[in-house]
């Protein structure tokens, strides 16, 4: 069993904001915006309600409120796509039962409890891995109608594309936040987010987290066990 951590969500460079956590530890996961102008997503900013029973937009920058959602992953269906090269040799490495984690950049909202900092906020374990490219059409129809609630498959960008599908009894996005990651600062006096002490001992990972690329993968066994007990498994 080995687990890939993978950063997800709205951030600074795209889409201008992070997530919100709030006091008691619970947050908003605010995916990117959709990029894609034939997407037949029907989602905005604004016509979404979060946890909080408030538009996702109340939590953003004015200029993307009525911006289209690219929900990926997503915790309805449990799936993740992603077509890209850099990603999707990591993502094919995944065999069923591995988890896929997800982290994303939260910002304290209307509270100081909390640190501007990358969290874990779910995860899946994985059922299946479907390479796109390996399909035929007829396979292609047939997974493109399972996987309909996936952004991806909504912009009809099949090629490369990789799904991994979760086991909807056992993958969950989760009711508070993760801490993972601590400031520091490079050479330049530039500050980045990396990961923290207590997560470097329990995880055996270290080093830069800011970015999605490259996702960081778990093998060591004891590792694995920390990080379920860390997400109650």
């Amino acid at each position: 069993m080995k687990a890939l951590l993978l950063r997800v969500g709205i951030d600074k460079g795209c889409g201008g904001a992070l997530s919100p956590i709030f006091e008691d530890g619970s947050f908003e996961y605010i995916p990117i915006p959709e990029s894609d102008s034939e997407t037949h997503e029907t989602r905005t900013y604004q016509n979404t309600l979060g946890i909080k029973n408030k538009p996702l937009a109340d939590f953003l920058p004015f200029k993307i409120c009525q911006s289209k959602i690219h929900f990926d992953p997503e915790f309805e269906t449990f799936t993740y796509g992603d077509p890209s090269k850099s990603k999707r040799k990591f993502l094919l490495k995944l065999d069923k039962n591995d988890l896929l984690v997800f982290y994303v950049g939260l910002s304290p909202y209307q509270n100081n409890k909390y640190p501007n900092a990358l969290y874990i906020i779910g995860y899946f374990v994985i059922k299946k891995v479907i390479d796109f490219s390996e399909l035929s059409k007829e396979e292609i129809s047939k997974f493109c109608n399972l996987y309909s609630n996936n952004s991806h498959i909504k912009c009809d960008n099949l090629k490369g594309l990789v799904i991994v599908e979760g086991d909807k009894y056992r993958s969950t996005l989760l009711d508070k936040a993760i801490l993972i990651s601590k400031p520091k600062q490079n050479k330049i006096g530039r500050h980045y987010h990396a990961v923290s002490p207590e997560m470097e001992k329990l995880l055996g990972i270290k080093g830069s987290i800011q970015r999605s690329i490259p996702p960081r993968m778990i093998r060591d066994q004891e590792c694995m066990e920390n990080l379920k007990k860390l997400l109650k498994m």
